[in-house]
């Protein structure tokens, strides 16, 4: 087993040490490459956004779009299910007549 207070690998000292004796104007240097090391991976990996926090934000408003859609699409159907409705009553009004007509002309001449 290894004393705790020595690292497990002696090649890749823990991030303190490593910054323990750099000087300022050098420290700033490796946390900003760092910083932009990880806003560049950030990048690549959700894209332009920058990060994947932001995809959340997408959701509602395609939530919103296909509620929308759906009522749409609803309208559409209650309102040619009326348009049909009024066109078979139509037809058997229509129907309705033309028997009227010709079973009523139909007793007009056997009575008459």
């Amino acid at each position: 087993m290894s004393d705790p207070e020595q690292p497990s690998s002696p090649s890749s000292p823990p991030p303190a040490l490593a910054y323990q004796n750099t000087p300022n104007a050098e420290r700033y240097v490796l946390e900003a490459d760092a910083m932009r090391r990880r806003q560049l991976r950030s990048a690549l990996l959700h894209g332009s956004r920058r990060t994947w926090r932001e995809h959340a934000r997408a959701w509602p408003a395609v939530v919103v779009g296909l509620i929308v859609v759906a009522v749409i699409v609803a309208a559409l159907a209650v309102t040619q299910a009326f348009q049909k409705t009024e066109e078979n009553e139509k037809k058997q009004e229509q129907e309705q007549q033309q028997s009227k007509a010709a079973s009523g002309g139909q007793l007009w001449t056997v009575s008459g």
